[in-house]
C-alpha cells in the first residue's frame, strides 16, 4: 500500500494486497505481485484501531505564477497542502497549491506491520487455482480484518493521501451533528496531472472557476446545492493567509470577477470561502478543491456516470464526441462531458454550469445506489479516488473526520437534494457580455431560504392531528379560483420581522411575482408573533394567489365580515415566523422559474 502511494505499485489494489489463505486460514500481506508470498499476518483478537493523529502536509517549493485563466476552463485542478511561497520575494500572483505528495513519515506500512505481529515462515507458493482464489478473497479479508492490524494501515494509507490547508481564521473549524452544514466544493482549472497539460491554458495559476456552495439541512432530509458562476462580478474581501512566515492579510478587490478569489494575489481557499460568505450570508463550514483528474478518477471508481444528451454532440475544444441518448462515461469522456461550453445551451458559462449539475446528480445517484454500496472493490476504489482526488482544509483533513463529515451527508436522499445556479442578470457595464451581476431580487429569497434552512423539496415528516387539522383548513380556504398576480391588491407592514422585511417583501411581490398593485405601509402599530393575512369576502381569490406566493398557513388566514369597497387593498403584517422575502412561511421554498434548477434524482437530457 505504501509502496502504491510513492508510485512503485501502480496497478496494484489495495484492496487486494491484503489476501485470505485458504490452506492456512491466515491472512497474508502481500506488497508485491510479482514477489512470492508475503509473510502471513494474523491480526490479534479484538484488536481496535488507534486513531493516529493528524499530519501535515510536508511544505512544498514554491511555484511559478501564470497567466491568467484562459479559454475552456473546466471542472478543477490539482492542488496539495503546505506553504505556497519557498522564501523568494513575494509575486503579485501565485500558483494554488499543487498536487500531490504523501504526508506521512516514519516507516514504512511492511516495517510497521512486521514490528506490530512479527514475521513468519514463509509458506509454500501454491497452486494457480488456489493462488487465484486467495486474491479473489482480498476484499473480503480487508472487510474482515476492518477493525486489527490490516485496517489500521489501509486507514493510515489513506489518511496519507489526505492534502489538507490550514485556512487562516476560515470556516467553523468543525461540522457538528445536529446543525446546519455548509461546504465548498471548489474545481479550479490549473492543468496538473498527467494528460491534463493540453486542456487550455496550461500555465494558470489556478482560479476558482467550479464552485459549488452544498448545503445540508439540520434534519439532514435535505439539501441545496448553489452553483456560483465563475465571471460573477463581485467584491472579493480582505482576507488572512498561511505563509512559511505567519499570517498574512491580502488586500481585497472591488468588482471583479469571483474566480480571482483563488490563485490571484496569492490568495487560497480560504479567501473563496470569505467571499462566498460576503455573497450569501452562510458561514462556509469548510472546503474540498478538486481537480481534473478528480472527475476522471472518481467517475472511473464507480463504474461510469450515465448522462443523456439531447443531439449527437461532437465538440473540438473540449473533446466530447456522443451520439444522441444515454451513455455510462468515465475517465478522459466524463470530464470533457462537465468541460464542454460549445454543445449545449447557449454555449455560456451559465449552460456549463448545468450540465455539470447535471452530472453530479447522475453521480450522486451512482454513488447511492445498491450497486455501489454492496460492491467492497467499487468502495475500496472510490475511498482511493476521493482521498488522492481532494484537497480539504484541516477541519476535515482526517478519515476519521471525512468519515463522519460522509455519513452525515449520507442521510440526506438523493429525491431531496437540488441543485439550484445563484442567480445573474449579464452586465449591464459591458457592450459585450462576458460577466454577470446579481440579480438581488431573485437571490434573497434564495439566500434566506438557505440562511433559513429551508428546503427546495417536500420533506414529508411526521405530522401531529393538530397539524393534519391545520393543512385541512389550510386546503379549505385555499380551494377555489385565484385573481392573477396583476389583480392581488396588498399593503405590506412588518410586524416583528427582520428590519427591512417589508420593502423587501414588496420588491420581490412586484419584480418576481408580478404583484404591482402593492405598498411598503412600513411598521406595524404592534409586533405579532405570526404573519397574517387580512382580506375581505370578495378579496378571497386575491387572498388565495397571494397565500400560495407567500406559503402562508391557514392559521395566517383572516377572513373579514364585509366587502372591499372600491380599490381597498388586503392587510399583510409580517410576522416573527417571517424568514425573508419569498422564503414560504411553511412548506417548501418556492423560487422564481427563471432559476436554473437541477434534481438530484432526475435524468436529465443535456439540451
Amino acid at each position: 500500500m505504501d509502496a502504491q502511494n510513492r508510485g512503485q505499485a501502480e496497478e496494484i489494489d489495495p484492496a487486494d494486497q491484503w489476501v485470505l489463505n485458504p490452506e492456512t486460514g491466515n491472512y497474508e500481506l502481500r506488497l508485491d505481485q510479482s514477489a512470492g508470498q508475503s509473510p502471513a499476518v494474523t491480526p490479534p483478537r479484538n484488536a481496535r484501531r488507534a486513531a493516529p493523529s493528524p499530519r501535515k502536509a510536508e511544505p512544498e517549493a514554491g511555484s511559478e505564477p501564470g497567466p491568467e485563466s484562459g479559454t475552456e476552463p473546466g471542472a478543477g485542478s490539482g492542488t496539495r497542502s503546505g506553504s505556497r511561497g519557498s522564501g523568494k520575494a513575494a509575486q503579485s500572483r501565485t500558483d494554488v497549491p499543487g498536487q500531490r505528495g504523501s504526508r506521512r513519515a516514519g516507516k514504512s506500512q511492511p516495517e510497521a506491520a512486521a514490528a506490530v505481529v512479527g514475521r513468519r515462515k514463509r509458506k509454500p507458493r501454491k497452486s494457480g487455482k488456489k493462488k487465484a482464489l486467495g486474491w479473489t478473497g482480498g476484499v473480503l479479508a480487508f472487510l474482515v480484518v476492518g477493525g486489527s492490524i490490516g485496517g489500521y494501515l489501509y486507514y493510515e494509507h489513506l489518511n496519507g493521501n489526505i492534502a489538507t490547508i490550514d485556512v487562516a481564521g476560515a470556516g467553523s473549524g468543525g461540522f457538528k451533528k445536529g446543525e446546519p452544514v455548509n461546504i465548498l466544493l471548489i474545481g479550479t482549472d490549473k492543468r496538473t496531472g498527467a494528460g491534463n497539460e493540453g486542456y487550455g491554458d496550461a500555465g494558470s495559476v489556478g482560479h476558482a472557476d467550479t464552485n459549488l456552495l452544498f448545503h445540508v439541512s439540520k434534519d439532514r432530509t435535505n439539501a441545496t446545492v448553489l452553483s456560483i458562476p465563475r465571471d460573477l462580478i463581485t467584491d472579493i474581501p480582505d482576507c488572512e493567509t498561511r505563509t512559511e512566515n505567519g499570517t498574512e492579510t491580502i488586500p481585497g478587490t472591488p468588482q471583479t470577477r469571483f474566480n480571482n478569489s483563488l490563485g490571484q494575489d496569492d490568495r487560497d481557499p480560504g479567501c473563496t470561502m470569505r467571499t462566498v460568505q460576503e455573497i450569501t450570508g452562510l458561514e462556509v463550514d469548510h472546503f474540498m478543491m478538486a481537480d481534473f483528474n478528480a472527475v476522471k478518477t472518481l467517475s472511473t471508481a464507480v463504474g461510469g456516470v450515465t448522462v443523456c444528451v439531447a443531439k449527437d454532440v461532437d465538440d473540438k475544444k473540449s473533446r466530447l464526441k456522443l451520439s444522441k441518448g444515454e451513455h455510462k462515461i468515465s475517465g478522459e469522456d466524463a470530464l470533457a462531458f462537465v468541460r464542454t461550453r460549445h454543445a449545449f445551451g447557449n454555449e455560456s458559462d451559465l449552460s456549463r454550469i448545468e450540465t455539470q449539475q447535471q452530472f453530479l446528480s447522475s453521480m450522486i445517484r451512482e454513488m447511492k445506489s445498491g450497486d455501489t454500496l454492496t460492491s467492497p472493490s467499487k468502495l475500496f476504489k472510490l475511498a482511493e479516488a476521493a482521498t488522492k482526488a481532494l484537497t480539504v482544509d484541516t477541519g476535515i483533513g482526517s478519515i476519521d473526520k471525512l468519515s463522519d463529515l460522509a455519513t452525515e451527508l449520507a442521510k440526506v436522499p438523493a429525491k431531496n437534494i437540488t441543485f439550484m445556479t445563484l442567480p445573474v442578470l449579464d452586465n449591464p457595464a459591458e457592450a459585450v457580455k462576458a460577466t454577470v451581476v446579481l440579480n438581488d431580487a431573485e437571490a434573497k429569497p434564495l439566500f434566506a431560504m438557505m440562511q433559513n434552512d429551508v428546503s427546495l423539496t417536500e420533506v414529508k415528516k411526521k405530522e401531529s392531528a393538530k397539524e393534519q387539522a391545520a393543512k385541512k383548513e389550510q386546503a379549505a380556504l385555499l380551494k377555489g379560483t385565484r385573481a392573477a398576480p396583476a389583480d392581488v391588491r396588498v399593503d405590506v407592514f412588518n410586524g416583528g420581522g427582520p428590519q427591512g422585511s417589508a420593502q423587501e417583501t414588496l420588491n420581490w411581490l412586484q419584480i418576481t411575482e408580478g404583484v404591482l398593485k402593492s405598498s411598503n405601509k412600513g411598521n406595524a402599530p404592534e409586533n405579532v408573533d405570526r404573519t397574517t393575512l387580512e382580506y375581505a369576502p370578495n378579496q378571497a381569490d386575491q387572498a388565495r394567489a397571494l397565500a400560495a406566493m407567500m406559503g402562508l398557513p391557514a392559521a395566517g388566514m383572516k377572513p373579514g365580515t364585509e366587502d372591499a369597497v372600491g380599490l381597498e387593498a388586503m392587510t399583510l403584517t409580517l410576522g416573527k415566523d417571517f424568514k425573508g422575502a419569498g422564503v414560504p412561511i411553511t412548506g417548501p421554498a418556492k423560487v422564481s422559474k427563471n432559476v436554473q434548477k437541477v434534481e438530484a434524482d432526475k435524468q436529465v437530457c443535456a439540451k
